[in-house]
C-alpha cells in the first residue's frame, strides 16, 4: 500500500476532556484507501524539544467529507504542542502506516478499548457494520471524568462502560463486565494497555473466540527502520510500525 507524506488542514478540533481531543483533518486531495488500525506519522512544528514525527492511531475516516480524524491525549511536549492547532493550520502526516484490523463479515463482534486505545474503534466499528456485523463497543476508563463525547459509536451498535471507581456504566474493568458472560462473541478486537489487552486476549483463549490486539509500542519512524517498535512473535521479532501494529493474539509469545 503506498503512503504519502502531506499537508491537511484543521477543518475541526474537538476538546473531549482537558486531557483528550480529536483533530480533524481535510486533506486537498483524494484520499488514499485506509484500514481500521492504521495510523499516522505527524510532524509537531514549532517545538523545539519535538524532534521526531509522533504517531497516533487514524480515529475515524470520513469519505464523503474527504477527512480522518486523530484521537490525540496530551502525554507530553509534543502532543499538548498539538492541542494549540486551530481551525484552518497546517499539520503534516505521513500515512496510512502499518497493517489494519482483520475486518470479519456478518459475525458478532465486540471491540474493546481502554485509556488511549479507543482511538481506532470508532472507525473500526464503522467498517465492521458496514459488513454486516453486529456490533458491540465497550470502554474501559478510570472515571465519568476521564471520557468525553461517546455518541457516536452508538451509531455502528451497542455501547459499554466500565469505570475503575464506578462512577459511570458497571464498576470494574472491561473484563470484569456482564456483557462477557450474558453474550457469545465470534470476534474480539481490543486495543489499550498491555495489561488489559492480555487480560482480554487471555479471556478469549478460554472462550476459543479469535482476537486481534493493536500495540501501542513506541515508534518513531514508521518505516521499520529504527528498530524501537519492536515485538516478539512466534515467528521471530517483528516491528510493530510495519507488520503491525495489529497482531492476531496467537501470534505474539503472550502467556494466556
Amino acid at each position: 500500500m503506498s503512503k504519502k507524506i502531506q499537508s491537511l488542514n484543521v477543518l475541526n478540533k474537538r476538546d473531549l476532556n482537558k486531557n483528550h481531543f480529536v483533530i480533524e483533518l481535510i486533506s486537498p486531495t483524494k484520499l488514499p484507501d485506509i484500514q481500521a488500525g492504521q495510523f499516522v506519522n505527524v510532524m509537531v512544528e514549532n517545538s523545539e524539544s519535538t524532534f521526531l514525527r509522533r504517531p497516533l492511531s487514524i480515529h475515524f475516516v470520513d469519505k464523503i467529507k474527504n477527512t480522518i480524524s486523530l484521537f490525540v491525549k496530551k502525554v507530553g511536549t509534543g502532543t499538548s504542542k498539538l492541542g494549540d492547532l486551530k481551525v484552518g493550520d497546517s499539520l503534516n502526516i505521513v500515512f496510512p502506516l502499518g497493517n489494519g484490523f482483520t475486518l470479519k463479515e456478518n459475525k458478532n463482534c465486540l471491540l474493546i478499548g481502554g485509556g488511549c486505545g479507543v482511538a481506532p474503534l470508532m472507525y473500526l466499528a464503522k467498517e465492521l457494520k458496514d459488513k454486516g456485523n453486529k456490533v458491540s463497543v465497550l470502554l474501559g476508563i478510570k472515571s465519568r471524568f476521564d471520557i468525553g463525547d461517546t455518541s457516536g459509536y452508538k451509531n455502528y451498535g451497542d455501547l459499554y462502560i466500565t469505570t475503575e471507581n464506578g462512577t459511570l456504566g458497571e464498576k470494574g474493568y472491561p473484563t470484569d463486565h456482564s456483557i462477557l458472560k450474558e453474550e457469545e462473541f465470534d470476534m474480539i478486537y481490543t486495543c489499550g494497555p498491555e495489561p488489559m489487552m492480555k487480560a482480554v486476549a487471555k479471556y478469549a483463549n478460554t472462550k476459543n473466540i479469535e482476537c486481534e490486539v493493536s500495540l501501542e509500542n513506541l515508534m518513531a519512524c514508521g518505516f521499520g527502520a529504527c528498530l524501537c517498535c519492536v515485538t516478539d512473535t512466534k515467528e521471530g521479532h517483528k516491528c510493530s510500525c510495519t507488520e503491525g501494529p495489529v497482531f492476531n493474539t496467537k501470534d505474539l509469545k503472550w502467556e494466556i
